[in-house]
């Protein structure tokens, strides 16, 4: 198996999970080589020309990305795109913390993610600036001068500029969806316009270089959305099969709309507080 076809792959998958695999390949392509090298070697460059023909030119990039860690963000809001991000091959991407140090940061959950950069050592010109939502934690970034400065400066050079669920708040905060379309999660969806954004019930909406995802579960419609922008639809549409991302609910629900009233009155009145906490964010 040629370096360029196992690089190819680990980065669609991930070297752990395919170690095994790696391996038998490796001892089946050595005993096949001892009697039809040639034919071994067009075996593998026949694979790469396939996948060149599929991917075109999305299968190879340098996009430089960066994700925003902050104490209390909700997890799957990142570690959905994250998958992705990370299967995109030549990719980078940077798990970027607002704390000074390395140290793991607690979602709002308790599941610790290790960043791998911080704030001042993150690029400065990035193709992709991802803010991840929260409650408590969101909040408390929107009210730090350090991070959204930080937010401003990468955002000035990026060439998209994103966000998941109430991320779009800090984006909002850092006044960068003045005159935009934009979501977030239902619950601080309209307040959007509280920050002069125009607020949009969809799961994913674009405007510019802007892209927004809604609630929670939307990071994954949001990724796919970014690697067909950044490489293409066939190779999102490989991803998306390799996720096997094909949703089928137990019940309806996930909206305001197809939940039943009894239980969307239930969580409406419950999030109301935290409606006007991110309201009264807004600028006076």
């Amino acid at each position: 198996m040629d370096t360029n076809r196992r690089a190819l792959l680990q980065g669609f998958t991930g070297a752990a999970l395919l170690a095994p695999y790696l391996a038998l390949e490796r001892a089946m392509a050595a005993e096949t080589a001892k009697a039809a090298p040639a034919a071994t070697a067009m075996s593998n460059e026949d694979h790469m020309a396939a996948m060149s023909k599929v991917l075109g030119p999305g299968l190879w990039g340098q996009e430089q990305v960066a994700m925003l860690l902050y104490p209390k963000f909700t997890a799957l809001d990142l570690v959905g795109p994250h998958y992705f991000f990370a299967c995109m091959w030549g990719a980078k991407v940077q798990l970027v913390t607002t704390e000074k140090d390395l140290s793991p940061v607690m979602s709002d959950l308790g599941l610790a993610i290790s960043p791998t950069m911080t704030m001042a050592d993150a690029p400065k010109d990035l193709d992709v600036l991802f803010i991840p939502g929260g409650t408590e934690g969101t909040l408390s970034v929107m009210g730090r001068t350090d991070t959204i400065g930080w937010v401003k400066d990468r955002a000035s050079r990026a060439k998209h500029i994103t966000s998941v669920c109430t991320g779009s708040m800090v984006l909002a905060k850092a006044g960068l969806l003045k005159g935009k379309r934009a979501t977030s999660h239902w619950v601080t969806r309209e307040t959007l316009a509280d920050f002069g954004a125009t607020p949009v019930n969809e799961r994913v909406v674009k405007d510019g270089n802007i892209l927004t995802g809604a609630g929670v579960s939307s990071g994954l419609d949001f990724g796919l959305a970014l690697v067909e922008m950044l490489r293409g639809k066939p190779y999102a549409q490989s991803l998306m099969l390799q996720a096997e991302y094909h949703p089928q609910p137990p019940f309806p629900g996930g909206t305001l709309a197809t939940t039943p009233s009894d239980v969307g009155q239930m969580m409406d009145d419950m999030f109301k507080p935290v409606a006007a906490m991110f309201k009264a964010m807004a600028p006076g």
